[in-house]
């Protein structure tokens, strides 16, 4: 049963420029029309093609091209279902059921030469009749909210709630009054005496070690007589040397 729709906008769903309309024969059995059993070189009628929305029904209008003059109209009220049909043997046909307003209806036949405009035609049904199902899915579930009973979760008069929060430790009031007493420095590490200064470490000195005497190693002839000091007086060096070469030269005289 159609709703009534007088009410609502219209809106364009699909349009195709060209269909042709044929005349059908009775359906022979329960399997469905075939194209093949048309005239299809002959058609009743070629025009334009409109699929309009009002509502949640679609209305398949069959109009002239030049003057838009409606020529059948065919109300939908469900896809697929009794007003539009599928052929069996052919994708770009199928049989309509057109109505006068009369409360007459007749069953004809609309095909498309190209193979796009039935798909279009197809999914533009199957587009709105989906949406049609949504809508109604949505408006029976807020039926459905509106007619649950609500719970209340507000605070009846006079109505008060306790919370205890456990595992929270308070606060030692001890120590933030002995920061305050050290001047609000940070308390020493550990190992240091509290208002003294850490001492520096003792380094000890080591004693340096005399050498080992190499003197009986290379005690092999007749010793070397140690140096002497130098002589402050710069001109007796020159007079303990002439002497001494004097009597180094006597005394090799005497030995030889």
């Amino acid at each position: 049963m159609m709703a009534d729709t007088s009410a609502l906008y219209e809106s364009v769903v699909c349009v195709k420029s060209e269909v042709h309309v044929y005349r059908i024969p009775p359906r022979s059995s329960n399997r469905g029309y075939r194209a093949a059993d048309w005239k299809l070189d002959e058609p009743a009628w070629t025009g334009r093609m409109k699929i309009t929305a009002k509502g949640t029904a679609a209305f398949i209008k069959l109009e002239d091209k030049n003057t838009g003059e409606l020529f059948a109209q065919a109300p939908v009220d469900q896809y697929p279902g009794s007003a539009v049909e599928a052929v069996t043997d052919s994708s770009r046909y199928f049989v309509i059921r057109i109505e006068d307003g009369n409360g007459r209806h007749a069953f004809i036949g609309i095909g498309f030469a190209d193979r796009g405009d039935s798909f279009d035609f197809n999914v533009a049904l199957q587009d709105h009749f989906k949406w049609v199902k949504q809508e109604s899915e949505f408006a029976r579930q807020e039926a459905t909210q509106d007619s649950a009973p609500k719970l209340d979760l507000g605070f009846k008069e006079g109505q008060t709630i306790k919370i205890n929060i456990g595992n929270i430790k308070k606060k030692d009031p001890s120590g933030p009054a002995k920061c305050r007493a050290a001047g609000g420095l940070l308390p020493p590490p550990p190992g240091v005496r509290a208002g003294g200064l850490v001492p520096p470490p003792v380094v000890q000195q080591m004693t340096p070690v005399a050498p080992p005497s190499t003197g009986t190693l290379l005690d092999i002839g007749d010793s070397v007589p140690a140096a002497a000091p130098p002589s402050q007086d710069l001109w007796g060096d020159f007079t303990a040397a002439g002497s001494g070469s004097t009597q180094d030269t006597r005394s090799e005289w005497v030995q030889f």
